[in-house]
């Protein structure tokens, strides 16, 4: 696994844990790391399972602003965690730490990765939990980098810090538990995180023409779908509007209950991928968006419903669509 690396120079050198200790009093409990049965946990489980030492809350959440000239950005998302978070939470930068370092959300180095684990303070013996203050996605996309370094404990909480804050449960404000973390080094060499869960721009050719089986799934809105849709209202840079051909459509927006903010049940969730789970089930599905994020949560639902066949492709509509020779379909 990519992570018995990672984790042995991190245990070795005594990661410092969180000092929020709530409804967890059993020095049992507080050692044991508990059983994940899902990709996902309730506001519930985290509830009565957060101060323990074996649990790390970690907030992903990304914002965007607008610019001056027009148009939007991404940024940071840690005045958000400042302003209130899960207590114990600390903060995991997608766009600095657990991205490439060209600008855009394209997954990091395993070198780079390593190092921004490790300053998380992960290791084996922890259980994971990941939420944000939007749907799901940015939480989802820490998800899917650690479940392709092959870290099998760790989970998305259901309906982010929304489903936190409307059940009006405690929330710390200020830095938090980040300050508590000690940065270790990272391991001088860490594997690849497993391509089998990740796409490539040849992958996807090869599905447009012909030459492998696979479900091209696109996550995003209908109008990016269709190529209506107004970049500048995108923080997204696409050079050319529409999507792949042959792509099936499940936006990741009808994947979410607007009131609970929690992901569909199960049979919500089958009933919207029926375009793609209505097919030969050992068919393929690669998910892709504009720039890899929805395609992650996408990914995240179909893996609550044990589909094991699932790739992102990651460079998604941002790599396809700047090659002019990739072809793309629009509704006009």
């Amino acid at each position: 696994m990519t992570f018995s690396l990672l984790s042995v120079a991190i245990h070795s050198q005594g990661v410092g844990r969180r000092a929020y200790r709530g409804p967890v009093t059993s020095s049992d409990s507080l050692r044991v790391s508990p059983q994940l049965v899902s990709p996902l946990v309730s506001t519930q489980w985290l509830a009565d399972h957060l101060g323990s030492e074996s649990i790390l809350v970690i907030d992903a959440t990304v914002r965007s602003r607008p610019l001056p000239g027009g148009g939007l950005e991404w940024v940071s998302g840690l005045s958000q965690f400042r302003s209130g978070h899960v207590p114990g939470a600390v903060f995991a930068d997608l766009l600095r730490d657990f991205s490439a370092p060209s600008g855009d959300f394209t997954r990091p180095s395993p070198e780079r990765f390593a190092a921004a684990a490790a300053t998380l303070g992960i290791d084996d013996e922890t259980t994971l939990v990941i939420y944000d203050d939007s749907i799901g996605v940015w939480a989802a996309r820490l998800w899917w980098l650690l479940h392709s370094a092959g870290y099998e404990r760790v989970a998305v909480l259901d309906g982010g810090f929304a489903a936190w804050s409307d059940e009006q449960r405690p929330v710390e404000r200020g830095e938090g538990a980040a300050t508590l973390v000690v940065p270790v080094a990272p391991p001088a060499a860490v594997t690849a995180l497993r391509e089998p869960l990740w796409s490539g721009k040849s992958d996807v050719e090869r599905v447009v023409r012909g030459e492998t089986d696979a479900v091209l799934l696109f996550a995003g809105s209908r109008a990016i779908f269709d190529g209506t849709a107004d970049d500048a209202l995108s923080p997204v840079t696409r050079a050319r509007p529409g999507h792949i051909p042959g792509s099936v459509h499940v936006p990741v927006a009808g994947l979410i209950d607007p009131a609970s903010h929690r992901l569909l049940r199960p049979a919500g969730l089958r009933e919207r991928f029926a375009p793609v789970l209505g097919r030969r089930s050992s068919v393929p599905i690669i998910t892709y968006c504009t720039s890899g994020i929805e395609a992650s949560l996408a990914a995240l639902a179909l893996s609550v419903l044990g589909v094991a066949e699932v790739s992102v492709y990651d460079g998604s509509l941002a790599e396809w669509s700047a090659d002019p020779a990739a072809p793309l379909v629009t509704a006009a």
